[in-house]
């Protein structure tokens, strides 16, 4: 493993500043960029504390407040999204191995059939930065290596989930250390790297920016990620120096299920003590280092965004933003976390913006991770495929106020892990599927 400057301003930050490199001509096919953000709640209002998403996507595109994940859980969300399948069918349900992670994704022969095989068989170009999938790591990274990325530079295990001590996998390259760097701000340098390779290939392309934030700070302590014997710790998200000033009067959401005097939810959950002014404290910081960890990704949305306009790209560009599953803190008396049934953790944000796309609304449409790859292949012009579980979403002109079907399928297999100070595992076993 290499190891590189232990400070962002090691980093070359001087991407598109030459007038020589802007575009004179559209692409043949519309641009999409993604943005997937790392267990980020809507429950929570953590959007209200992001002012570029607001300028840019919530002003500017339309908002889906009835989209959910399928599986409050990173992996089998992610590996649900990027297929279009739900996970009792790609039978990726966990993060880790025999059932979960990297591992089991190239297992059940997936590495082979996802979005970007048939966007490239689309004529795009395809690009991703940052988490892939958990157990994903430096050991595994090149067995085999994720397939069909024009430009990649994952995270991977056990660093995935530090945000001073990262380490990142480009192409085909070994793995390269950055500690001492601020997680966020590596990311950042690598989006607008792979959005300049992007536009000077002169092909329409489809670029993911994947930040950690705002999942929890994780250090692994010997072994690796995907031990279940391994030792670790998980602390609240850290911020960038910059920001861990702000937000010091903010607190949780004091909803009618925070914490509630009496018990609420069903099983395990409604014997949960409720909590103590300490631990509703903690809570409260907690809560706040989330909201300070987002704020570089506002950045670099806002970065990503002007971007495009010096590109002269914006206007045939689609941008989305959403998170891989929603969280909880304090309500129905839970700790810091999520893997539960609840709203807090299943409905989760989207936002679009683009050609055609309503500005300014949100849609009462009910969709999910499931949806997108067939929503990406409709846009695009791509044949979509018969063993989708998800229908394409309605994002153009009046056809995205109609009506869509009332339910999403929900699953989970395994434990509830508690973070935080006050974490310690819930349950264990298959706590349940449900309808929403």
């Amino acid at each position: 493993m290499t190891r590189v400057g232990s400070a962002i301003d090691d980093l070359d930050l001087d991407y598109a500043t030459d007038d020589q490199n802007v575009r004179k001509e559209k692409p043949k096919g519309p641009n999409i960029v993604f943005f997937l953000t790392d267990d980020q709640d809507l429950h929570l209002n953590s959007l209200h504390y992001q002012p570029f998403v607001k300028k840019h996507l919530l002003d500017q595109g339309l908002n889906f407040n009835r989209h959910f994940c399928t599986v409050a859980l990173c992996c089998p969300s992610r590996v649900n999204l990027w297929t279009g399948k739900a996970a009792h069918n790609t039978n990726v349900t966990d993060i880790s191995p025999p059932y979960g992670g990297y591992p089991k994704f190239v297992s059940q022969g997936l590495n082979d059939h996802y979005l970007p095989v048939w966007l490239q068989g689309a004529g795009y170009q395809t690009y991703y930065t940052g988490k892939l999938f958990n157990a994903h790591t430096v050991d595994n990274y090149d067995d085999p290596f994720p397939a069909a990325w024009t430009g990649s530079d994952f995270l991977l295990d056990p660093y995935t989930y530090s945000y001073l001590n990262s380490t990142w996998q480009r192409n085909h390259d070994p793995p390269v250390s950055h500690e001492g760097a601020y997680t966020t701000d590596v990311l950042s340098t690598k989006a607008k790297g792979f959005l300049a390779d992007a536009v000077e290939s002169d092909e329409p392309f489809f670029l993911v920016i994947a930040p950690v934030a705002p999942h929890s700070n994780v250090d692994v302590h010997g072994g690796s990620i995907v031990d279940p014997e391994a030792s670790f710790t998980v602390t609240a998200p850290i911020s960038a120096e910059r920001h861990k000033h702000l937000f010091t009067n903010v607190k949780i959401p004091r909803t009618q299920h925070f914490n509630p005097e009496e018990p609420s939810g069903a099983n395990w959950i409604r014997r949960l003590p409720r909590q103590l002014t300490a631990q509703v404290d903690y809570n409260d910081e907690f809560y706040r280092s989330r909201l300070r960890a987002l704020q570089a990704v506002d950045e670099l949305v806002d970065d990503v965004f002007n971007l495009l306009e010096h590109y002269r790209i914006l206007d045939n560009t689609y941008v989305f933003y959403t998170s891989d599953n929603g969280y909880h803190i304090g309500q129905h008396r839970l700790p810091p976390g999520k893997e539960c049934g609840y709203e807090e953790d299943v409905n989760v944000p989207l936002i679009t913006r683009g050609p055609n796309v309503p500005r300014g609304v949100t849609a009462n449409q009910v969709t999910s991770h499931t949806d997108l790859v067939p929503t990406i292949l409709q846009l695009i012009g791509a044949e979509s495929r018969d063993d989708f579980d998800g229908t394409a979403i309605q994002l153009l002109g009046e056809k995205s106020m109609e009506h869509r079907h009332e339910h999403v399928n929900l699953e989970y297999w395994g434990f509830a892990l508690a973070e935080g100070k006050y974490g310690y595992r819930l349950a264990q076993g298959d706590i349940g599927k449900s309808l929403a």
